[in-house]
């Protein structure tokens, strides 16, 4: 469910227990589900979309873009290194065809009040470290301190959290400040577990382990893989563990095919497909419509080596919001009618048509692609309700018509919105002085783009030069991906381009997007600066809804609100994975509803590497 959360976003049993159904007896259940009832019931053997027989072996090859300069997975300073989730694991962990739902991993089980005032945590038995210590409470209690104490992510994350203790053998309680939140329980099943004697260990030279602090020691964790080795910065190598504890759970069986990731890092995107293409590694990406259009004309394409395929399953659980973001926390930017203008300055359809091969579609909401983006027309219903219980906190507009982007692409089209956003900035106190816009200090409106990646360059200066025809001074700077993310944690920004993915059961990360309560925290994914009393309200709506209807009403005008104060330019996706692979893998006949399922449910296929030149190591 919560696409932005460390846990989730790091690299992802015999029966539970032969006590199954006594355990639901008792209270235990084996999984959690915000929305109905889990699909695969205690004692299941495994995941539906897996192959259990699949072969074991072979080397997958990945690539990531920037760098690294850590393998603490907690820090919110530095870059983390990619696939950290292949050595540490989480109390449950989700299944990929069900929306918001996890089963026991770390935890064989656990139980909550009905008032979800509480949850308790009962840990497998059989969870080991990779030197053969035992999982334990105490791991988990030390590891939630930590992670609050150290990550902004996390603190904010988990600010329903009053208070952690262990209540029993084997078992971890947390005690929340709020009641009827049933997300809760699930997100804390999504607590990153690290062992605790290993952090207050020493390592090789004889000094001891600090969890606050970056390093690149090789890290030791639970999962069904061990970093092996690295050269720093540029390539990561995971190893799997024939001791793994967990190879033989039900949400285990099928995965953790390959002997052996390894990751190279790449500080450009077009030097990154050339080394696709010269077969350095093995999975691509499309984010480039020309490249996907007009790139793929090489002879490993056309000899059938390279394999093209879209996937439609990645994009069946989520919504999406992407684009140009001002930091309201700047002056510039806290005047709606400014933001406003903005927008009516990108011409998306001129991109799509001269940029894009006509294979984007213009995003319109913040839940783009679900059922949670707000309807067309005015509000009713259980979604006028709400936002009628706010009404005095919010735009009036909300209640009068959806949000809609300007449409142009066209000349006549393009002078007519750049006139209306002139119009809007005379409004917010902004004249042209021959042929600036300038405020009445006679400054020129003008604002920075910050990147990492030269691939959105064409878009924002099409965007920056149609501002720039109105007077305005907009610029583009390109930095390296370590100083891009200093940046961004800090807010030290004008405009940067990004995007917010949503489940189809939002909750608490709303608080961490659009709260009050994250504006000043730093590394928060509050990139927009909002601090607004309606929109926290509205939060606490979606938090607490004791229902899917309600709910989905209380998105709906979460949705409607955001779009009103224009705190976002939307840019534009598409519902699909554009990707490109060397054939020299295979998986399920059935790959999972919400997911790609590479490269956990695939597996390295020997006759396919044959042909194609692979090496399995």
């Amino acid at each position: 469910m919560k696409t932005f959360v460390v846990a989730a976003a790091l690299l992802a049993t015999l029966p539970l227990s032969t006590t199954a159904f006594a355990q639901e007896e008792e209270g235990w259940v084996h999984a959690v589900a915000l929305d109905g009832t889990p699909k695969y019931e205690a004692g299941f053997e495994m995941f539906d979309y897996v192959n259990p027989d699949a072969p074991k072996g072979g080397t997958v090859r990945l690539s990531a873009l920037g760098g690294f300069d850590t393998f603490n997975p907690i820090l919110s300073q530095g870059e983390a290194a990619t696939g950290l989730g292949l050595v540490y694991e989480t109390l449950m962990t989700p299944s990929s065809d069900e929306s918001s739902v996890s089963y026991g991993l770390l935890a064989e089980a656990l139980r909550y009040p009905e008032d979800f005032s509480s949850v308790t945590f009962r840990l497998n038995p059989r969870a080991r470290w990779q030197d053969g210590e035992p999982v334990t409470a105490e791991d988990v209690l030390w590891s939630f301190e930590q992670v609050v104490e150290i990550s902004p992510i996390y603190s904010e994350y988990y600010a329903s959290v009053d208070d952690a203790e262990i209540t029993g053998e084997s078992e971890i309680t947390f005690y929340f400040s709020e009641t009827g939140n049933r997300e809760l329980p699930y997100i804390m099943g999504q607590l990153l577990v690290l062992p605790r004697h290993w952090w207050e260990g020493e390592n090789a030279q004889g000094e001891p382990r600090d969890i606050g602090a970056s390093t690149l020691e090789l890290p030791m964790g639970s999962g069904a893989y061990a970093l092996s080795s690295f050269d720093a910065g540029r390539t990561v190598t995971f190893t799997r563990d024939p001791d793994y504890w967990g190879a033989d759970e039900p949400v285990n069986v099928g995965m953790s095919n390959f002997d052996e990731y390894r990751i190279e890092y790449f500080r450009d995107t077009t030097v990154m497909f050339e080394a696709f293409k010269a077969d350095e590694f093995d999975w691509w990406t499309e984010n480039i419509a020309r490249r996907w259009a007009t790139g793929y004309d090489f002879p490993a394409v056309n000899d059938e080596r390279v394999v093209l395929e879209t996937f439609e399953n990645g994009y069946n659980a989520s919504g999406v919001m992407w684009g140009f973001v001002p930091n309201q926390r700047r002056e510039k930017f806290q005047d709606p009618r400014v933001r406003e203008a903005l927008n009516y300055a990108f011409d998306f359809q001129e991109l799509n048509r001269t940029l894009f091969y006509e294979q984007y579609q213009r995003i319109d909401s913040y839940f783009f692609g679900t059922d949670l983006a707000a309807p067309d027309g005015p509000p009713a219903g259980l979604e006028l309700e709400i936002l009628e219980e706010v009404r005095d906190l919010i735009p009036a507009s909300v209640f009068d018509a959806r949000f809609t982007n300007p449409t142009g692409g066209t000349e006549q089209a393009l002078r007519d919105n750049l006139q209306e956003a002139l119009r809007l900035f005379n409004e917010a106190g902004y004249t042209l002085d021959g042929t600036q816009l300038v405020d009445a200090n006679g400054e020129q409106f003008s604002f920075e783009i910050l990147s990492y990646d030269n691939t959105i360059e064409p878009v924002a200066l099409h965007w920056a030069e149609n501002l720039n025809a109105i007077g305005a001074n907009v610029t583009l700077r390109v930095v390296d991906t370590p100083q891009y993310t200093n940046l961004v944690r800090s807010f030290d920004y004008d405009v940067i381009y990004t995007r917010w993915a949503q489940s189809l059961s939002p909750g608490n990360e709303q608080r961490y997007f659009w709260g009050s309560s994250s504006v000043d925290e730093l590394g928060s994914r509050n990139y927009a600066g909002i601090s607004d009393p309606g929109i926290d309200a509205l939060i606490d709506r979606i938090v607490l809804a004791p229902d899917r209807e309600t709910l989905v009403a209380a998105t709906h005008a979460l949705d409607r609100v955001l779009l009103a104060m224009n705190n976002v330019v939307p840019s534009y996706t598409i519902t699909y994975a554009r990707t490109a692979r060397w054939d020299r893998f295979s998986h399920p006949q059935t790959l999972p509803e919400f997911s790609i399922g590479f490269p956990d449910v695939w597996w390295w296929d020997e006759e396919k590497a044959a042909a194609t030149g692979g090496n399995s190591q």
